[in-house]
């Protein structure tokens, strides 16, 4: 464990959280984009559903190669090295001319985001003790709040008012900030490397081993579950609410904020939840919350848009809650040793859930000759009985015992 200042730890999540949002704005603003994209390339759900998958198999795939190097290196050099290719991914992206071009750039920005999730996790997992990581991480995942506040929505304006590529042209910006700021905030974080790395013949052998360990396999078993759940749905809210609603691409940046805006304030809460009640409890809870906007938003009827923008925040809060209790219990199930192994691990199964998840459901919907979109309703009860089935799940995922240490709280840290 390193052993840094009060500030110095504050400013490195904050720092990662900056990291985190503009990976997440990278892949969410794909979804409000969708019926900019569909229309300019002229491609139907299932080939868009297969661009949003694109980055999340390649990101998957990008961590769980990390899976055999990130214990090896310096964590700060590797993150200042994805996060300079994870800037030019999303320049080849805004100059992409045709859909394939396209496909490239956003399997590119999935391997440099897979490489930088996994960076991230095994960062507050090394400076950040057990006990405290659920509030951390609640911090972390501020950055989905951030994307959908600010960064979603600002995107979507530049895409209504010059083109769908505006918004990968300020990611670029964007990053390249963030990177200038990293030289700073980020401290030389070589801990792990003290004890002693497998030489690479014994790599390979420690990766089956990784995934032959019955804990680690339950845990990606509901890692993939939940994630595959959870991006069933979220891909296609822009793309049918434009075809079957009549909403604006242009007003989608309202629902947006107005869904990120709640999700500032309780993600924070729901990671001092699950410290204080315990992450199962947690996530159990809100699974069960989450199942009746999901239905709703899936099933939608004909509402003023004031109305769609009231039902989001309540669609994002339950949703999002999910994660924070996942991932925090997610950090407590390797051995210390062996836990930047598997968090990359865990990142490249979140990521091949996520892109499974968004293929079957655009696999599930087809266009009408009215150009609306049908079958969103069945996706959303698959989407539902797969959260059900992570829930029930959760009981087989075991962590490691974790010796009690005397600590103070960070969300009061966080919250001076």
């Amino acid at each position: 464990m390193y052993s840094i200042s009060t500030t110095q730890e504050r400013s490195l999540l904050w720092l990662l959280a900056l990291v985190q949002f503009t990976i997440i704005m990278d892949f969410m603003v794909m979804m409000p984009l969708g019926p900019q994209l569909m229309h300019a390339f002229n491609i139907t759900p299932v080939a868009f559903a297969t661009a949003v998958s694109m980055y999340s198999w390649c990101s998957g795939l990008s961590g769980l190669l990390a899976a055999t190097y990130i214990d090896r290196f310096d964590r700060r050099r590797l993150l200042m090295i994805a996060y300079a290719l994870f800037a030019l991914s999303n320049l080849i992206c805004a100059l992409a001319n045709s859909y394939e071009l396209l496909l490239f750039a956003r399997a590119f920005a999935g391997i440099t985001g897979g490489m930088l999730g996994s960076v991230v996790m095994a960062i507050v997992s090394d400076v950040i003790p057990a006990q405290r990581r659920g509030a951390a991480m609640g911090i972390i995942m501020t950055a989905f709040s951030l994307a959908a506040i600010a960064g979603v929505p600002a995107g979507v304006l530049l895409g209504a008012h010059f083109s769908w590529a505006a918004p990968f042209v300020l990611l670029v910006v964007l990053s390249g900030l963030v990177w200038i700021a990293a030289i700073k905030v980020v401290p030389s974080l070589t801990e792990h490397l003290k004890q002693n790395p497998p030489v690479l013949s014994e790599v390979l052998p420690n990766l089956w081993r990784l995934f032959s360990n019955a804990r680690h396999l339950n845990a990606f078993a509901f890692t993939f579950t939940m994630m595959a759940s959870q991006m069933m749905v979220i891909p296609f809210i822009s793309p049918v609410l434009v075809a079957n609603h009549g909403v604006a691409p242009a007003q989608l940046s309202w629902i947006y904020m107005a869904g990120g805006a709640a999700t500032f304030f309780t993600s924070r809460v729901v990671g001092r939840l699950a410290d204080r009640y315990g992450n199962k409890r947690v996530f159990r809870i809100a699974v069960i919350l989450s199942a009746f906007p999901i239905l709703f938003v899936t099933h939608m009827p004909a509402l003023p848009f004031i109305l769609i923008v009231l039902f989001f925040p309540f669609f994002m809060v339950t949703v999002s809650g999910r994660i924070i209790p996942m991932q925090a219990l997610l950090t407590t199930v390797p051995e210390p040793a062996h836990r930047g192994a598997f968090l990359s691990a865990n990142s490249a199964i979140q990521a091949l859930g996520t892109g499974c998840g968004a293929w079957l459901g655009g696999l599930m919907l087809s266009n009408t000759a009215t150009g609306q979109i049908e079958g969103y309703g069945m996706v959303g009860w698959a989407a539902v009985g797969l959260a059900i089935l992570a829930m029930l799940w959760i009981d087989h995922v075991r962590g490691t015992r974790v010796p009690v240490q005397a600590t103070k709280p960070l969300e009061t840290e966080a919250a001076g």
